[in-house]
């Protein structure tokens, strides 16, 4: 795994070792102690112990490898959307999502000094959901790996005219000054998580809980192909809470879909709905389904 800024690098390594005792209790994420995903899987299961991976592919490695029982993934925020790339990761990691968890961010702008500051480092997502704020200041947003690992980036550098934009765990954890709190755009800046694990929930794990699934699929290349690949759902009267496209390949010929539903297979409309899902595309792939955690709408 690629190495974290050396204020880091304890944390991260004692955290990494109380994993290797028991990594079934381990719940990987991507980022330094202090992050946004590392809160939030503190806040999903408590009794785990936290592994730190430099980003979201080693996250998931560590699940794959045993290193981990599950991992800890954003996938979407309410302001800045989808977390780029999570719609190829979750596909190709080969693991199934078994929850999701929502948190409400906010990040604060840390320094050594007090500015003023040419640069603010962090990850896109927080430099996306904190763009008018930088715009305002005239600070230039500079993207780094996670939240929390760019604040230990400004620790070590020691530097005078940069800051980072992280939770304000990572200022007290890297001994940066918080220059000014709440510096997100939206007041309501939500993302959503989901946890992911080598096996799928037992069927028998979601009767009578309100389920989600989530699913990719591939439409045909033929006219009114989403017309009727969304009539399955239609007609079967199962609802449909998020629909993203994105290509596959670069023929752009071929359009892959990522969609969430209500409810799970063993529900007689979600498998009737499904069943002739794959009779319209050319491939549909079920990413897990697992307890909703909020509801939508």
């Amino acid at each position: 795994m690629r190495n974290f800024a050396k204020p880091a690098l304890a944390m991260v390594d004692s955290m990494r070792a109380a994993a290797a005792e028991e990594p079934a209790r381990a719940i990987a994420f991507g980022g330094a102690p202090g992050s946004n995903s590392h809160q939030a899987a503190m806040q999903f299961a408590p009794e785990a112990l936290p592994l730190p991976c430099f980003s979201f592919e080693d996250a998931l490695d560590a699940v794959k490898s045993g290193a981990a029982g599950c991992a800890m993934i954003p996938i979407e925020n309410s302001q800045h959307g989808r977390v780029a790339d999570i719609h190829f990761l979750l596909p190709e990691s080969g693991l199934a999502i078994v929850a999701e968890h929502f948190m409400r961010i906010t990040h604060a702008l840390m320094a050594v000094g007090d500015g003023p500051f040419e640069a603010a480092y962090s990850h896109p997502q927080a430099l996306g959901q904190s763009r008018e704020f930088l715009r305002a200041r005239g600070i230039t947003g500079m993207s780094y790996a996670d939240t929390a690992g760019a604040a230990a980036y400004v620790a070590e550098t020691g530097e005078a005219n940069i800051a980072a934009i992280a939770p304000p765990l990572a200022a007290d954890l890297y001994g940066l000054r918080i220059v000014e709190d709440a510096v997100e755009d939206a007041h309501d800046n939500t993302t959503r998580f989901v946890v992911l694990a080598k096996e799928q929930l037992a069927p028998g794990a979601l009767a009578g809980v309100d389920a989600m699934t989530t699913f990719i699929f591939e439409v045909k290349n033929i006219p009114a192909a989403l017309y009727k690949a969304l009539g399955c759902f239609a007609t079967n009267g199962v609802n449909m809470t998020k629909l993203e496209s994105y290509q596959k390949g670069a023929s752009f010929a071929a359009t892959m879909f990522f969609a969430d539903i209500e409810g799970a297979p063993g529900d007689a409309r979600v498998d009737t709905a499904l069943e002739e899902l794959a009779f319209q595309t050319n491939e549909v792939r079920l990413l897990g389904s697992y307890p909703r955690a909020r509801k939508r709408g």
